[in-house]
């Protein structure tokens, strides 16, 4: 630019309006306003958010070969979880990339500073995991709650993030003392970003059976809320059943009971925390994460068409996020590798095209891993009355505290249908438990509409004694009336099965459960 003097005489004066020099001013202000400008800007792109549902997978960023993450800026999901960050086993309270790399050591070695800034330009986004299964997670060997919050706090501004994930496994999840301290450097942490206008979306992601959460699952997502943090969601690890899992269960079902079983959980657990929340909310709060192809558990194999249909259920009701772990291992191990059943941590030791568990498991999940970062958690519980069940159109039932139901027996209670796990009176069958075992009923399902009382199946005759009315009936034993099985409840005598669907309470018969008379019919085959 010229620095030549420039003379403005009066009738040039006289052309520049006030906007003009508004303008000009503007213009010539640029490059010192452009950058309190481009951070207005940048600030109020970052105080969107959004609840669609998001899919992310984990990166194992210290797994040979080095797997290229910034490469899925070319695909559609361009969200990562890159782990783990663990303490430095130079230093407590030191975070390190998997114990071998400090922050600066894998900017510089693993080149990570810039390999996440590649996937940034093509409008990919992190977050970051701490914990893992190896390693110590920085609440294990960092006893300093100071200092561990520091510790967060200094993975969180280097890679300038907003969301992290608490990944709790071994003494990470057992550790008392630890959680604690996590909880609190947490708490610490979310509220001081908050208050200064920035995000930090918390994500817990821990074990879970087919029955749900374990005890010290439950314990780390209760511990966290009474400490004060938001937690964005639990995401759970579908993976790695082991005897948890029944040997006719598959993959996939055993994956939707645990998150069934998971949203049962939640609700109990928030509703403790004193923070109701409706079912549409809680699924919003889960995020499920399968091992693709070869699991550790050598009986255990996700497949293709499990993550298409696991995440179909996972959209129908509404979860909150999907990942996998790992998209290190999401292609096929190739002709060289000799075993499938040993997991590799870079092929999924199923058939499967480059990419596919990907494709699959992020179908439909369009949401962003930033944007759902500003999210925070707000009562949504209803309060109105819900109706009563209708015995016309429930296909089983209802419960009534008065009765005594055998195992395998199914009723209808506040629109939901329940199955005995095993003799059961007065346990109300929607109690709010937090680990299965504590009630002797399973959730299968809501009542759907249209539906109508289900006919009660028949037994060829002489499978068990006719009924007579003359007959004394000891407690237990079964008899056929008019080809419908029933079995008694205590002793009787003169007391007809046909009172048992009128008043099944006062009845001294039950009808046999669907799953006893398939047993029965299967032993009359053999």
């Amino acid at each position: 630019m010229s620095q030549k003097k420039v003379t403005i005489n009066e009738e040039s004066r006289r052309r520049l309006s006030p906007w003009r020099v508004l303008f000009a001013l503007l213009m010539l202000g640029g490059i010192v306003t452009g950058g309190i400008f481009g951070s207005m800007y940048i600030k109020a792109m970052q105080s969107k958010t959004s609840t669609d549902p998001w899919f992310a997978g984990y990166v194992d960023v210290t797994a040979m070969p080095t797997f290229a993450f910034e490469q899925i800026g070319s695909t559609e999901h361009r969200d990562t979880i890159l782990s783990f960050i663990v303490a430095s086993p130079k230093g407590d309270c030191t975070p390190s990339w998997g114990g071998a790399y400090t922050l600066d050591q894998a900017g510089t070695v693993l080149d990570l500073d810039r390999r996440i800034a590649r996937l940034q330009q093509q409008d990919g986004t992190i977050a970051i995991s701490f914990g893992g299964l190896k390693n110590n997670e920085l609440a294990v060997k960092c006893h300093d709650v100071a200092k561990l919050k520091a510790a967060y706090a200094s993975v969180v501004e280097r890679y300038n993030i907003d969301t992290i994930d608490l990944d709790l496994e071994n003494n990470g999840l057992n550790d008392a003392e630890a959680s604690t301290r996590r909880a609190e450097a947490i708490a610490q942490l979310q509220a001081e970003r908050r208050a200064s206008g920035k995000h930090l979306a918390v994500w817990l992601t821990i074990p879970v059976a087919p029955q749900g959460l374990t005890e010290a699952g439950t314990n780390a997502v209760s511990l966290l809320l009474a400490k004060g943090v938001d937690l964005a969601g639990v995401n759970v690890m579908t993976m790695d059943y082991g005897r948890s899992r029944a040997k006719d269960q598959t993959m996939l079902a055993a994956s939707e009971s645990a998150l069934l079983q998971t949203h049962r959980q939640l609700s109990v657990l928030y509703q403790r925390a004193g923070t109701r929340l409706n079912d549409a909310s809680i699924w919003s709060k889960i995020g499920a994460t399968p091992m693709i192809g070869q699991n550790d558990e050598l009986a255990e194999v996700f497949t293709l068409d499990d993550a298409k249909a696991f995440n179909e259920f996972a959209r129908q009701r509404g979860v909150g996020r999907m990942s996998m772990w790992s998209i290190n291992r999401d292609v096929p191990c190739g002709s060289n590798y000799v075993d499938l059943k040993i997991v590799s941590d870079s092929c999924s030791g199923v058939k499967q095209e480059g990419g596919a568990f990907a494709v699959l498991l992020g179908n439909g999940f369009k949401g962003s891993l930033s944007l759902s970062a500003g999210l925070v958690t707000k009562e949504t519980a209803s309060s109105t009355t819900q109706k009563p069940d209708d015995p016309a159109t429930s296909p089983y039932q209802i419960w009534s505290p008065e009765g005594a139901y055998l195992q395998g027996t199914k009723v209808v209670w506040h629109h939901n249908v329940y199955q005995a796990k095993w003799w059961t009176q007065g346990d109300v069958p929607d109690s709010p438990v937090l680990q299965a075992w504590e009630t002797p009923w399973e959730l299968i399902g809501p009542v759907l509409p249209g539906e109508k009382p289900v006919k009660q199946t028949t037994l060829p005759a002489g499978t068990f004694p006719e009924w007579s009315g003359g007959a004394a009936y000891d407690t237990g034993q079964q008899v056929l009336f008019k080809g419908v099985p029933y079995q008694s409840k205590w002793w009787n005598q003169g007391e007809s099965p046909a009172a048992a669907s009128s008043n099944p309470n006062s009845s001294p018969w039950v009808p046999l459960t669907q799953t006893q008379i398939d047993d029965i019919k299967a032993a009359k085959a053999e």
